[in-house]
Parts: structure tokens; sequence; C-alpha cells
């Protein structure tokens, strides 16, 4: 029965991750930590099952040509370096036990900053923005970068922190933002979790059963984000930090429960507003 509920967390946040373009890491990471999982195990299971939503990600939006494949290597190859250098680190705060407590509250500063950012974008209008046909190179290593640190150190894919960056700060139209992050955060955490997998013992049935969900979850979710506008993705997206935040900020004052509880309450919201979405575009 356990494996059970792995599989079903798998799919349920795998969808999230095809919709969002986040890997699924950041939302796996805060609920394997308030499950009971040490900080390392976290990391490094949450790196797994990532490797696993990104590559059924992008088979999805290959299809849907949302993928800018150049922008998405320069990305993924400046986050890779990010991700060597991140990993000492970590290892650090573990060895002093700092882990318990830097690694949320990492969580904590990012997500309240991008749940700003996002909430805020998703009020602009789509008409009137124009979308670039091409991007500065140094911002995206940049970008690359960012994500590929944060990712070695919180153990998720670093897509949620790429694709904001990108829509706010280069212009991505947030379809093609999910896609192309998904491309590069395939390459930051496959690099990532081998390197922190051959120092850290973690129960590789419970990653299968994770990534087992993903075989159906992250195709609905690339699917369903033809059935939203920009905005309503980009506000959604700002919600999401906001609850993975709570989570995290719980998670301090061992309130695991009620960060499940919050948690759960958004995936049954997003999956209700996507169904009658469904319906009144099909109507339509």
């Amino acid at each position: 029965m356990e494996y059970i509920i792995y599989l079903l967390l798998g799919g349920l946040i795998s969808v999230l991750s095809g919709f969002f373009g986040v890997g699924g890491g950041f939302i796996l990471t805060p609920i394997l930590l308030l499950i009971g999982f040490s900080p390392l195990e976290a990391i490094t299971t949450s790196l797994f099952f990532t490797v696993g939503t990104s590559i059924s990600g992008i088979t999805a939006h290959i299809r849907l040509k949302n993928i800018l494949w150049k922008e998405g290597l320069i990305m993924g190859a400046s986050g890779i370096v990010a991700t060597q250098l991140a990993r000492p680190l970590v290892y650090a705060l573990e060895a002093r036990g700092w882990d318990e407590f830097v690694i949320p509250f990492l969580y904590i500063i990012l997500l309240t900053y991008f749940a700003i950012k996002m909430i805020r974008q998703g009020k602009k209008s789509d008409d009137g923005i124009l979308t670039p046909t091409s991007f500065s190179v140094p911002k995206l290593m940049a970008v690359g970068f960012v994500g590929g640190f944060v990712s070695a150190t919180l153990g998720v894919g670093g897509g949620f922190i790429i694709v904001p960056l990108i829509i706010t700060s280069l212009g991505f139209n947030p379809k093609k933002a999910v896609g192309t992050s998904l491309f590069a955060v395939l390459l930051i955490v496959s690099v990532g979790f081998i390197s922190y997998a051959i120092n850290t013992d973690i129960n590789y049935l419970i990653g299968l059963m994770l990534i087992a969900g993903t075989l159906f979850g992250s195709h609905f979710g690339a699917r369903m984000t033809g059935y939203f506008e920009n905005r309503e993705m980009n506000g959604m997206l700002g919600i999401l930090y906001l609850v993975t935040l709570a989570g995290a900020v719980l998670k301090l004052f061992d309130l695991n429960k009620m960060g499940l509880w919050i948690m759960g309450i958004f995936i049954v919201y997003f999956f209700v507003k996507s169904l009658l979405k469904t319906r009144v575009m099909k109507k339509g």
C-alpha cells in the first residue's frame, strides 16, 4: 500500500510538472521532508524523480513544438557546471548539522520571491506582448547557472527558478518557457543525481514508483497548457509557489501534517479548475 501511495504521488506531481515546466522536484522535496526523509535522501530521491518527469514531459512538448533547443542547451550546460560547485556546500551543511534548517529556509526565500513575481505577471494581459526572436546568451547562461546551483542545493530540477526568470527577464512565451525549461532541467538533474547517488543511499523502489506515475502525468499536464491563457498559467504558478512556501514554513515549526493538507488542497483545486476549463473550451 505504501508504494501505491508513492505511485499516485508521482502521477499527481508529474501533471503539475508537465503543466508548469518545473521538473516536479521543487514540489516533491518539501513533501518528502514533511513525510520524514532526511534532507540528503529527499534531495537525491527528488533528483532521481525529476529525471523521469523531465523525460516524460519533454516527449509531450516536442509534439507541441514548445522547446527552443539551442537556448535550452545553453542553460543546461551552465547549470551542470553550477551543480558541481553546489554539491560540496550541501555536504558541508550536513556535516555541521545545519541542513535541517538551512535547506527549508532557502526554500522560503526563493519561493517568496518567485511567488510575488509570477502572481504579478499573471495580472498582465496577453495582448500587446511581443515574444523576442533571439535571446541574450550571457543571460541564458546566468539563468542556467542559478537554476543548476539551486537544483543541487535543494534537490529540485531548477525549473521553478528557470521558468519565471526566462519569462520575466528574457521575455519567453510561457508555453515555450515550460518546454525549454524541461529540456535544460533534464541535463542539469541527470548530472546532479549521479553526483549525489554515488555517496547517498536511497530507496530506489520508492523512486521508481514515483517515476512510474509520470508515464501518464506529464503528458496530461503538457496537453492542459493548450486550454489556458498565458496570464492564467503565470498566476497559477504563483499560487503553487505560495502553497509550497507554506509547506516549507510549517516544516520549520514541525507542523508537517498541516503542510501536507495545504499542498493537497492546492492539487485538488488545480485538477478541478483544469477539468472545468477543459469542458468549457470543448463546448466553445
